[in-house]
């Protein structure tokens, strides 16, 4: 494998130091997708947060400014982001509003119906099947939780599928098939938003 592949595989579970290099980079350039994804969290005020995938713990920091009543719990299943999120929080860490821990969202530990809203930013794409994984989440939502999808890719852009051939376990996927899947998992309702200019989409849940 080139250096390049190995590097951008790092994107699926960050290792060693190439994955300590991509996820420094993670925080900043995922940013301004990130932000417009959470422009779409209205009219609600959650108490308890979980951010699947939390990669650099970016966006579970901006979660925690935008709900300063909240607690998050921030989760991924690589050690070198648990690593980076959880400095990147250090200071939420030692209030005690947040908490990062490794966890694998195909089987997760966490308390069932506890959250009001999980977010997945940029994730999904490396999920073990998105039905199984989407009913995973549902089960620690609370009823009437929220579950919020953020992706740079709407499935048919050609830069993200050029990265699917390359990087293994990866899969791009439309708005239609994750609304599907989260229908198929139990989620009430779910509606995606398309990006006027990017091939960014948000898909905002209901359980």
């Amino acid at each position: 494998m080139g250096l390049y592949k190995k590097f951008v595989s790092q994107t699926r579970k960050p290792e060693g130091i190439l994955g300590k290099m991509m996820v420094n980079g993670m925080n900043g350039g995922h940013a301004q997708m990130a932000d417009w994804g959470m422009s779409h969290l209205k009219n609600i005020v959650p108490e308890e947060i979980v951010d699947i995938g939390c990669g650099g713990g970016r966006n579970a920091g901006e979660l925690l400014k935008k709900y300063p009543g909240s607690k998050v719990t921030a989760i991924d299943y690589s050690e070198v982001s648990v690593e980076k999120a959880a400095a990147y929080n250090a200071e939420t860490i030692k209030s005690g509003r947040c908490t990062v821990q490794q966890g694998d969202v195909s089987a997760l530990t966490l308390p069932e119906e506890k959250y009001d809203l999980a977010t997945a930013f940029e994730t999904i794409y490396f999920w073990p099947g998105l039905e199984k994984c989407f009913a995973q989440v549902a089960k620690v939502l609370k009823p009437g939780g929220i579950f919020m999808i953020v992706n740079e890719s709407d499935g048919t852009d050609e830069a993200s599928l050029k990265f699917e051939k390359i990087i293994e376990g990866m899969k791009c996927h439309t708005p239609e098939e994750i609304e599907s899947a989260l229908k198929s998992a139990g989620f009430s309702k779910a509606k995606s938003d398309h990006h006027p200019d990017k091939p960014w989409i948000t898909v905002v849940a209901k359980k």
